[in-house]
């Protein structure tokens, strides 16, 4: 029933409370909180900002690094190209001599007999070439690279390179960071539930908002903007509401695109995606009997005038001659890299790495003893979900569209972080120090029917069989909300029981 207060200035605050007749029994005992009053003003609202409320709290840390470093990450690779400009930028830009000079001059600086695991030819004119060597003092799935000036053979630089982003020291800083906080593989598991409560707690903000926006009559702009003159919790709450409709759809695309690649979800999504008939291509590497066998027959020399090699060496000449053959199959880009086998039986991969659009992923494999092409890979021919998947990581590293995907980045992860100050901010104005209240009312799921109790506990158990980390503490959220509920209503009804019994 309506509620009012009658007041007027300097007189003392009366508070008149209009009810319909009740029992005197009934009119004297307590009232159940509204959380724990069934049919009142329904669940799934209240659900959804209780899970708002709380994941953000408990997650916002994770998220908060997580955002932060992303905004640093999403600007390495131009960070990249100023901090390590001598070691990517030729002396000139001359024509450069064929390859094979490039990775003898690099052999000849190491000095130790070390043959290279990859080559990456200068992209372009004025950039310098990769020499890449194995090396067991760098940790895994980093390479030692020679940096060599494509038309002197002068060495640029020596740096660590990481994966096949060839990251160097800083971005890969930077990204482990990100990815882990040098935690290891503890630091990966936190990663993986941070990104994926991200999504949970940006889907539910939307749902509050879409609800406030289809109940506003006159303040669905202070929605979309925050309203200047609010002070206090409502302007926090202004700023937040705003905010987060803007950057709400990239959150969840960096919360999708970031599981991907994570350790527990990345692997379910690998297999679905596999079980679909979706997986991305993998080149075949194996050769036939013949050819691994290790048959020391000459190759045939007229592919591109080199020499070739026996299967499973790497004459440096023989790089040249593989990238010739490659460049008639479907290699047509200048962000290459080059693979010698890794073993006799092998082929050797030559393989394009360029992230940004159009996207150049294709491949081909070659018999190093025939100089034959035994298997290729080609984009064009990609399944729709590997196209999507390799657009989505593309998108989420900021190599898409260059500079202009690494402002955006930029600027929505900055966006998430502020989110994330803006809600402990909110949370400080009505901290629980003033009451129970100040939260989102406990035991929602006791006001629901049984089959949205049985919908939400469904949801969690299949998100969880999906993302683990998420899904099994999304289900103890739900458990603990009910025990709370009910806790809540049978201390409500046995303080009913002794009001009455007085």
């Amino acid at each position: 029933m309506p509620r009012g207060r009658l007041h007027r200035r300097g007189d003392p605050v009366v508070t008149t409370t209009i009810e319909p007749a009740e029992p005197a029994a009934e009119a004297s005992a307590p009232r159940p909180d509204a959380a724990t009053r069934p049919g009142r003003g329904g669940w799934f609202t209240p659900l959804l900002r209780r899970l708002h409320f709380f994941a953000g709290l408990l997650v916002g840390p994770f998220i908060l690094v997580a955002a932060v470093s992303g905004a640093l990450y999403a600007v390495t690779p131009t960070l990249e190209k100023v901090v390590y400009a001598h070691e990517l930028t030729a002396a000139s830009d001359a024509a450069g001599v064929p390859l094979a000079a490039q990775i003898e001059a690099a052999e000849a600086y190491l000095g130790d007999g070390s043959t290279p695991v990859a080559v990456r030819p200068a992209p372009e004119a004025g950039a310098t070439t990769r020499v890449m060597f194995a090396d067991e003092t760098l940790p895994e799935s980093t390479t030692r690279a020679i940096f060599v000036d494509p038309a002197t053979t002068e060495i640029r630089g020596d740096l660590p390179a990481y994966g096949t982003s060839g990251a160097l020291p800083l971005r890969h800083w930077i990204s482990d960071l990100h990815r882990s906080l040098h935690l290891g593989d503890a630091g990966r598991w936190y990663s993986e539930l941070a990104a994926s409560w991200l999504g949970i707690v940006a889907l539910a903000g939307l749902g509050l908002w879409l609800g406030r926006f289809v109940r506003s009559r006159r303040g669905r702009r202070d929605l979309l903007r925050p309203n200047r003159r609010h002070t206090g919790y409502r302007r926090l709450s202004g700023w937040h509401t705003s905010v987060g409709i803007w950057v709400v759809l990239g959150a969840v695309f960096l919360s999708a695109t970031g599981i991907t690649w994570s350790t527990f979800a990345g692997a379910h999504v690998s297999d679905l995606r596999a079980a679909v008939g979706e997986g991305t291509p993998a080149l075949t590497t194996s050769l036939d009997g013949a050819a691994a066998a290790g048959g020391e027959h000459a190759g045939h020399a007229g592919h591109g005038g080199a020499a070739s090699s026996p299967t499973g060496a790497a004459n440096p000449a023989t790089f040249d001659a593989v990238l010739a053959i490659a460049q008639r199959i479907n290699v047509n880009s200048g962000d290459v890299e080059i693979k010698p086998p890794a073993a006799a039986g092998k082929a050797w991969v030559v393989q394009e790495i360029h992230r940004s659009f159009p996207t150049e992923v294709d491949a081909v494999a070659i018999d190093g003893s025939s100089m034959q092409v035994t298997d290729r890979i080609d984009f064009a021919d990609f399944p729709l979900l590997a196209k999507l998947s390799r657009w989505g990581i593309d998108l989420h590293m900021g190599t898409m569209f260059g500079l202009a995907n690494q402002l955006v980045l930029f600027a929505l992860a900055l966006g998430i972080a502020a989110l994330v100050v803006l809600g402990y901010a909110m949370w400080w104005k009505r901290r629980p120090t003033r009451g129970l209240a100040t939260a989102p009312a406990r035991g929602v799921l006791g006001r629901a029917p049984w089959w949205g109790i049985a919908a939400v506990l469904v949801v969690a158990i299949a998100i969880g069989l999906f993302l683990p980390l998420v899904g099994y503490t999304l289900a103890a959220f739900v458990v603990i909300d009910l025990l709370l509920g009910w806790r809540a209503r049978r201390a409500a009804a046995a303080g009913s029981r002794g009001t009455a019994s007085r």
